[in-house]
C-alpha cells in the first residue's frame, strides 16, 4: 500500500469509508481505482484491507456463490442479506450492492422502494442497476432522494433472455451511437458512475472521454476510469473456463483444494487432531 499513500482512494483517507466525491475527484485527477464484487464479510474484510476503495454485492452471486446458471434468480432477500455482511466486514470501501432482476423494471417507484431497504436494512451507501435510457427516471428519483446510484450498460446480464446470450455491445455505428446515448442519459440523470460491460474498447475510451462522471469496465478495454472483476474469476475459485476479460490473479481454488485433501488424509491417517489440537 506504500506506493498509494498520497492516493485519496489508495490510503489516504482515513477514520471514514470512501465516498462518491472521492470518486469524483480521482476522475478528476487522472486517478484509476479498482472494484471488486464481495458477498460476505470474511471476504470482504480481506480486500478492505487489501485498500480496494470500492467493493460490489453483485447480483452475480447468484452464478458465483448460489449454484443459478443466471443472475436472474436473485432476490432482494438474498441481495439484502450478502450487502449487509459486506458492510459489516469493512471499515473503509464505498459498499454498492446490486438492485436484482425485478426489483425495479417496473417502475421508479418500486427501484427506490428496494433502494432504501439496501440502505436502511443492510447499511449500503450506493445501489447498481442496469440499463441506459430505460432507466433514466429510476436514476433520477434515487438521486433526488439521496441515494448514490452506479449505473450499468451494454452488456446487462440480467437481460441475458433477451440478449440469447453475452454478446459484446456496441458494435457498428448504430450500436455505438446507442451506448453513447445511454452513457449520456444515465450521466444526466444523475448517476455518480457507470458500468461498462463487455464493450468494444475503443468505444469505451471514447464513452470515458466524453462523461465527466467514472466508468467502469469489465471486458471494456484500458481506457476506463476503474476497472472490475467477480472475486471468484479474479482469484481463480471459478472451475473452467472464464471470459476472455478475466485474468487470474491467483489459483485460489487448487490451494483450497489442496487444504482440503490434506485435511482429509491427516483425517484418516489419525495425525489430526494432534496434541497442539486437543485439550488437557
Amino acid at each position: 500500500m506504500t506506493e498509494h499513500s498520497n492516493s485519496s482512494l489508495y490510503g489516504g483517507v482515513t477514520g471514514r469509508r470512501v465516498t462518491v466525491r472521492d470518486l469524483a475527484k480521482a476522475k478528476q485527477n487522472g486517478e484509476r481505482w479498482a472494484m471488486l464484487t464481495a458477498y460476505d464479510a470474511p471476504t470482504a474484510a480481506v480486500f478492505d484491507e487489501a485498500g480496494i476503495p470500492v467493493l460490489l454485492v453483485g447480483d452475480s452471486a447468484g452464478n458465483c456463490h448460489l449454484g443459478y446458471e443466471t443472475t436472474v434468480p436473485v432476490t432482494m432477500d438474498q441481495m439484502v442479506m450478502m450487502a449487509g455482511s459486506v458492510v459489516r466486514g469493512t471499515e473503509r470501501a464505498l459498499i454498492v450492492a446490486d438492485l436484482p432482476f425485478g426489483a425495479y423494471q417496473e417502475s421508479a417507484q418500486q427501484a427506490l422502494h428496494n433502494s432504501v431497504r439496501l440502505l436502511k436494512e443492510a447499511g449500503v451507501q450506493a445501489v447498481k442497476l442496469e440499463g441506459g435510457e430505460r432507466s433514466a427516471a429510476a436514476i433520477q428519483l434515487l438521486v433526488e432522494a439521496g441515494i448514490p446510484v452506479m449505473a450499468h450498460i451494454g452488456l446487462t446480464p440480467q437481460s441475458v433472455n433477451a440478449f440469447g446470450g453475452y454478446p459484446v455491445q456496441g458494435r457498428g455505428d448504430e450500436g455505438a451511437q446507442r451506448l453513447l446515448n445511454d452513457a449520456k442519459a444515465v450521466q444526466d440523470a444523475g448517476a455518480f458512475s457507470v458500468v461498462l460491460e463487455a464493450v468494444p474498447a475503443k468505444l469505451a475510451g471514447e464513452v470515458t472521454s466524453a462523461l465527466h462522471i467514472p466508468t467502469v469496465g469489465i471486458g471494456a478495454g484500458p481506457d476506463c476510469d476503474a476497472q472490475v472483476l467477480v472475486w471468484t474469476d479474479m482469484a481463480g475459485m471459478t472451475a473452467g473456463r472464464v471470459p476472455k476479460f478475466v485474468k487470474r490473479y491467483a489459483d485460489l481454488r487448487g490451494v483450497l483444494g489442496a487444504a482440503a485433501t490434506a485435511f482429509a488424509d491427516e483425517v484418516r491417517g489419525g495425525a489430526f487432531p494432534g496434541e497442539e489440537q486437543s485439550f488437557r
